[in-house]
């Protein structure tokens, strides 16, 4: 009983690990993304270092940026997933051929 408990233990610890590791990794993704387009929009917006406050110009281009790029990842994102889903379909598919003859 006491091993069992153990391997429960260890099964548990694993898990937590993986989370954390998952975490991580989507904390690290996202931080990438977003310099990214940090720089993006910076380097096509930003214009004029002269003075101190950011022109109307300046920010509704920022915005655009942000928009579009935003918008741009969420349809890239949703194409992979609508890829992701066929892949596993004609998987399965060729699967349960396979296993039928």
């Amino acid at each position: 009983m006491q091993g069992q408990t153990h391997l429960n233990s260890m099964a548990t610890q694993i898990t937590i690990d993986q989370l954390n590791k998952d975490q991580i990794k989507s904390f690290s993704d996202f931080l990438l993304s977003y310099n990214k387009l940090s720089e993006l929009c910076f380097i096509d917006c930003v214009n004029e270092f002269t003075g101190r406050t950011v022109s109307d110009k300046e920010d509704k281009c920022a915005l655009n940026c942000m928009e579009k790029f935003l918008k741009m990842n969420q349809r890239i994102s949703q194409r992979f997933q609508e890829f992701q889903m066929l892949a596993n379909e004609n998987a399965i598919a060729a699967a349960q051929k396979l296993s039928g003859k």
